[in-house]
């Protein structure tokens, strides 16, 4: 078989083929890469895998009932294909799905089934929870070629094991998704975003703990202590619905941070911008520089943690979710940091992801936080189950599984 029959044959039409090609690899003892539009390959440990398996050919919306707030698409639709159909019925995926391509550097188009193989959410969490909170249903195909259907078009309580939640966000290690399917909710139709100019992190920290505190519903919150503009630090604190309420609530918000200084606003499609780039880690992300770290902390420590990671490792940062999300930028050196940054995180009880660095780092790191020796040998367990003979995204998440 040449190289180009091959590459036809790994890019499945249907998930009958999908399953053809899992069948086939599981006889021939190869391993498989899972791809969808290619623009997260370096998310994750490095896999060594002989041959990718694509979603580029599983596309198209296969259920999208408006009155219902549920939409059905194949793993490899482009995600940007998927937003535009809601955008066109006033409707948006809750979660506010990123795009990493300036974190990465990458081409290619994002795919709805690799958001959900990720359980990549944006700044809108806060407010409306993660990708896995929004998907409802999966179609995958396992290990042994056998192709699973689980959840569906409503939420409702499940017995036994959510075969749903676990798979979101196992990074393609369990499976290939084939089909998901979200709960969605409605577009907002107006926005604005409140700026507090020049707070350290501690007052910042405060100002966005009482702002989501409050009955407002704010759906973002992010500090960055070198504002977006390059200048001194912004806090920025994001409003939306309708433009009645919106300036009901907003006005209402400004009286409350009185204490933390003057406040000023930004609009519409400015407001949304600061939001998109923000999503995208803009502040921190160029195609070539430093090793990019994701910490989730109890935003009370959050403070803490960062003084103590940058107290002698040169670092930039900002914060997202109130303080709940910390993105943070060091150079690469022999371990990204990773010594320091762990034993900080874990005093503060909380984890780190290394979301980007060079694959020789990554290779020889634990890019996920690490497990201890019960969970890992539950996490062997579900990879067993899944996929026994490790045809899938081999290492991807943890050496070995």
């Amino acid at each position: 078989m040449n190289v180009t029959m091959l590459i036809e044959r790994l890019q499945p039409q249907s998930e009958q083929e999908a399953c053809e090609i899992v069948k086939q690899a599981k006889l021939d003892r190869w391993s498989l890469a899972i791809e969808g539009g290619g623009t997260r390959a370096g998310l994750g440990r490095p896999v060594q895998a002989d041959a990718v398996l694509s979603t580029r050919r599983l596309t198209g919306i296969t259920l999208y009932e408006p009155a219902e707030l549920v939409i059905s698409a194949r793993a490899g639709t482009p995600l940007a294909e998927v937003e535009a159909a809601l955008a066109a019925k006033g409707q948006m995926l809750p979660f506010e799905p990123a795009d990493y391509r300036a974190l990465y550097g990458s081409q290619g188009e994002p795919t709805i089934g690799a958001v959900a193989a990720c359980n990549l959410s944006g700044p809108r969490r806060i407010q409306t929870g993660a990708a896995r909170d929004a998907l409802i249903g999966v179609r995958l195909v396992n290990g042994q070629a056998q192709a699973i259907k689980s959840g569906g078009r409503v939420m409702k309580n499940v017995t036994g094991l959510d075969l749903v939640k676990l798979t979101c966000g196992a990074h393609g290690t369990l499976g290939l998704f084939t089909e998901v399917t979200f709960k969605l909710l409605p577009r907002p139709h107006a926005q604005t975003t409140l700026i507090l100019d020049g707070l350290d992190d501690a007052h910042a920290i405060a100002a966005m703990g009482s702002a989501l505190s409050s009955p407002f519903e704010v759906s973002g919150a992010a500090h960055l202590p070198t504002g977006h503009d390059g200048t001194g630090a912004q806090t920025l604190l994001r409003l939306e619905r309708d433009a009645e309420s919106l300036a009901y609530r907003a006005q209402k918000l400004v009286e409350r941070l009185a204490p933390f200084g003057a406040v000023r606003r930004v609009e519409g499609a400015e407001s949304a911008a600061l939001w998109r780039d923000i999503a995208q880690v803009k502040p921190l992300a160029k195609a070539h520089g430093p090793a990019i770290w994701k910490l989730s902390l109890p935003a009370h420590k959050a403070t803490a943690c960062m003084k103590a990671i940058c107290e002698n490792l040169g670092a930039r940062y900002f914060y997202d979710w109130g303080g709940g999300l910390v993105w943070l930028a060091v150079m690469p050196g022999e371990d990204a940091g990773a010594l320091r940054i762990r034993a900080a995180v874990a005093e503060a009880h909380g984890h780190a992801t290394l979301m980007r660095a060079p694959d020789e780092i990554r290779a020889k790191l634990d890019v996920f936080a690490p497990l201890g020796a019960a969970l890992m040998k539950v996490t062997s367990g579900i990879k067993q189950s899944f996929d026994p003979d490790g045809i899938f995204n081999p290492g991807r998440m943890y050496a070995g599984v």
